[in-house]
């Protein structure tokens, strides 16, 4: 089915979803009910509280109204029989109010502005010259009698026939502010969602399910690797295991940039609010900036590095010679997000990008393109994310810039130029670029279809320049120039990278990004000798490669059994088991996380075995 359809069907429920709600609760009050993405909500103001236990009862009550087969009428009136129609709704009286009044008639005319292709849940206004500026949709029985209504633009199905009373589902409730003002009442919520046939709807519910499972929250708290204090929102606090995933993250990152000709550097956390206003960030971005005094100057925590590799790169005399100059930092940067948005450590207050900046001449932007993108998709590749997974889009030119738009159509053109020579193909994302310039966004597919936007390049003339933060080079010609700064990312935010390798690995990571990577258990007491020595050996011998190994030592006095279901539910890739007869040969039965087992091995075998798949960093046990 197509996307048009299923949100009629969904904004169709949402209606039914309230008209239920008021026939189970007499005197609730209704707020908006829009369609959303996978589904639709609606804000009540309910006498009492429910909770998520009375879903089912108007889940049923809905079925009821689906089987009664009413028709969705849509009608226009004026704001004065709106009011009177809506005279017990306070939250529609105010929305009636708040409408902007008619617009006056274009050359005499006077047609409505009312259209049914608007799926807004908001009454429509605006008409003009005798035109009906407001339209109310029907729920109408077999008889053709009114039994509901409510302010909406439509469209919706024209009968309830459309609906397939097997194929929605409440989902939950939740707490929202009406209009999103945290000084007007708190409203119950109700999301729910809704699809044209049962089989969908279960396929649907399955995803949930799964996705429930992955996700990276319940396996933080699992697997011990963060936490994050209620009191202080969008900070991670990193555990030893989660730390242990940081740091080789950040090491697989430095080995991969400074091997494609990357410095790496380090700027300060907080910098003057007198380069911020240089930059262009103060005037675009100071709302999502945290700021601080002393000695009466202002200063910000910075929410991104590019000023701060500005001004590493004007503290001496650079040529053509020196360019292309490519700037990298594990910036850590903090931004004020509402704590709405925050989830989880995938959007977060505090975090560090692998970020990076490259100063070059115009001549040389294809050359670095094609140099980034070969970067980026050997990464993603070395995580699973082959090139066919990953999604690419152009975002262009945003309403809140800097720079003439002959400026801005230059960068544009030149980034769409260097894709092409690069072999990248993307899809045009309007409106969407930084403030200082246009940029190409990588988004990740995961294990269940879930895109995850991550990588970025930027193409920007602006930061660079003499009106802004005045970088200059000396070209070929004796002549002094301001350089074309490239910004680009990979990973992204290290902290919501990390995320996204737990849900779409669900938790069982690869070996060589496992904080604990083999647990030795001894079958009984008898043999923790043997255990520790066996450990000590297999250190050694990856030692000697170069390697670090990451053991768990299994010596309490749970059961065996115990112990393996322990190291499973800790997603250990490998599970070595020994006894007597390992203990006399001197090898190792191996029992994977997966389940499955491994015949026995010696010791050096076994070391030479894991070594290699640590140092390739493969993606398999």
């Amino acid at each position: 089915m197509n996307n048009d359809k299923l949100e009629l069907i969904r904004h169709s429920v949402a209606h039914i979803m309230a008209q239920a709600v008021q026939r189970l609760y007499p005197g609730t009050k209704v707020a908006i009910g829009p369609a959303i993405e996978n589904g639709f909500y609606y804000d009540f103001d309910f006498p009492s509280p429910i909770k998520e236990e009375d879903l089912p009862a108007i889940e049923a009550e809905m079925k009821k109204i689906v089987e009664s087969r009413q028709d969705f009428v849509r009608i226009e009136v004026s704001k004065e029989e709106a009011l009177k129609r809506c005279a017990d709704e306070p939250y529609k009286i105010e929305l009636i109010n708040d409408l902007p009044p008619p617009t006056p008639p274009i050359n005499g005319g006077g047609d409505a502005t009312s259209s049914s292709d608007n799926s807004s849940p908001l009454p429509l206004a605006g008409g003009a010259g005798g035109g009906v500026p407001i339209t109310l949709y029907e729920n109408r029985d077999k008889d053709g009698n009114s039994v509901w209504f409510d302010l909406c633009r439509g469209p919706h199905v024209e009968n309830t026939r459309e609906i397939n009373s097997a194929a929605f589902k409440l989902m939950r409730i939740a707490g929202a502010y009406w209009r999103g003002d945290e000084h007007r009442p708190m409203l119950t919520r109700i999301y729910g969602t809704a699809f044209d046939t049962p089989k969908a709807l279960k396929e649907y519910l399955a995803f949930l399910e799964e996705a429930e499972k992955r996700d990276h929250r319940r396996i933080g708290k699992e697997l011990d690797l963060f936490h994050i204090d209620p009191e202080n929102p969008g900070e991670v606090f990193w555990h030893p295991n989660g730390w242990t995933i940081y740091r080789e993250l950040q090491n697989y990152v430095r080995e991969k940039i400074s091997a494609d000709g990357y410095v790496e550097v380090n700027t300060p956390f907080v910098m003057p609010k007198s380069l911020w206003e240089r930059s262009g960030h103060w005037a675009k971005y100071e709302e999502n900036m945290f700021v601080t005094e002393s000695e009466k100057r202002t200063f910000a925590l910075k929410p991104m590095n590019c000023p701060g590799h500005v001004e590493i790169f004007k503290q001496k005399t650079r040529s053509y010679r020196d360019l292309p100059l490519r700037i990298a930092e594990f910036g850590s940067c903090t931004r004020n997000e509402p704590s709405g948005a925050l989830h989880g450590i995938m959007r977060v207050r505090g975090f560090t990008q692998d970020d990076a900046h490259i100063f070059c001449t115009e001549e040389q932007i294809e050359g670095e393109a094609i140099k980034f993108c070969n970067l980026l998709y050997n990464m993603y590749a070395d995580f699973g994310f082959e090139k066919e997974k990953v999604q690419v889009k152009l975002s262009t030119r945003p309403e809140k810039r800097i720079g003439s738009d002959a400026q801005w159509d230059k960068a544009e053109a030149a980034l769409a130029t260097a894709c092409g020579y690069a072999g990248v193909t993307f899809e045009i994302n309007p409106g969407e670029g930084a403030f200082y310039g246009p940029k190409l966004e990588f988004t990740l597919i995961d294990a269940l279809g879930r895109g995850w936007q991550c990588g970025t390049f930027q193409l920007d003339y602006q930061l660079p320049s003499k009106e802004r933060l005045d970088a200059e080079y000396a070209g070929e010609d004796g002549g002094k120039h301001n350089p074309v700064m490239l910004h680009r990312a990979v990973l992204g935010s290290l902290e919501r990278f990390i995320g996204i390798l737990l849900e779409n690995f669900a938790g069982a990571l690869p070996v060589w990004l496992c904080p604990e990577q083999i647990a030795i258990i001894p079958v009984a007491d008898a043999f923790n000798d043997y255990a520790q020595k066996l450990e000590s050996e297999i250190k050694a011998i990856c030692d000697a490669q170069g390697m670090s190994l990451r053991t768990s030592l299994e010596l309490g006095t749970d059961r065996m059994n115990a112990k393996i279901r322990a190291c499973q539910t800790r997603k250990i890739p490998y599970m070595l088991v020994v006894g007597e007869r390992e203990a006399n040969e001197g090898t190792v039965s191996i029992r994977r996380r997966d389940g499955q087992q491994t015949p026995p091995m010696k010791i050096a075998d076994f070391a030479a075995y894991v070594g290699k798949k640590i140092k390739e960093r493969s993606l398999e046990l």
